[in-house]
């Protein structure tokens, strides 16, 4: 009989190794993406998308060296960072209500999810009264049609989206995520967000980050230019609750 006292250590243990290994297994992806594509592996941050896993995931994940995490809800945003405390970095991937603003600015470093102007214009009205700047991507749909499950402007609208965003105080623009649809070919969808910011870049510096590629296809997204991959299961494994 396995003695309760040991067992609970042990299977945290057991736990901290397989995502220690999974965290290896991706190093060694990024990088030989990266090497395919000619590219430094320093412009590639990895954003460890940790909805549906608790604290002590995330902590076992810090603990073999990940520091950015993702959240894309409020809520448990607000409760994991408070149990995890310093030490890491939040990311805000999920879409965002103007409501739950209040819970998002001041805890995370980047914003991955804006999507119209109103958003920004809370933000940045937040961040003021803080005494901050939060740092925002804007998220584009590539889909067509339009699934407004996904979130994002469209194409079409990013770059007047843009313009708009980084006037705003309290706000700086450093630029696009997206999430390719599913019945699309992710390929072309990160070269069409990549074009946009090369064309966004030139007249915008700042607009410098690629927010996409995520488990199923962040190899490609990094041939393709990205500066930040969300990965969940990679990480993780598989999701035991939403």
């Amino acid at each position: 009989m396995v003695d309760p006292a040991t067992e609970q250590p042990q299977a945290a243990s057991q736990r901290e190794a397989e995502i220690a290994d999974r965290l290896h297994d991706i190093e060694a992806r990024i990088r030989a993406a990266s090497e395919r594509a000619g590219r430094s592996r320093a412009a590639i941050t990895v954003v460890a998308v940790s909805k549906g896993f608790e604290a002590s995931d995330i902590m076992a994940a810090r603990k073999a060296g990940q520091a950015d995490f993702g959240e894309s809800r409020s809520r448990a945003l607000v409760r994991k960072s408070e149990q995890v405390g310093q030490g890491v970095r939040w990311h805000f991937v999920g879409q965002l209500q103007r409501n739950k603003v209040k819970e998002v600015v001041g805890r995370v470093s980047l914003v991955h999810s804006v999507d119209r102007l109103t958003l920004a214009q809370s933000l940045g009205e937040r961040a003021l009264a803080a005494g901050r700047v939060q740092r925002v991507l804007v998220q584009v749909d590539l889909g067509s049609p339009r699934d407004g499950s996904r979130g994002g402007c469209l194409l079409d609208g990013a770059p007047q989206l843009v313009a708009r965003v980084r006037d705003l105080e309290g706000v700086a623009c450093e630029g696009l995520m997206t999430v390719p649809p599913q019945d699309a070919d992710a390929r072309s969808c990160f070269a069409t967000l990549r074009a946009l910011r090369d064309e966004l870049r030139s007249r915008f510096p700042e607009v410098q980050h690629l927010s996409m590629g995520m488990s199923n296809d962040f190899e490609v997204a990094i041939e393709e230019g990205a500066t930040i991959v969300r990965l969940g299961t990679a990480v993780f494994g598989p999701r035991r609750s939403s």
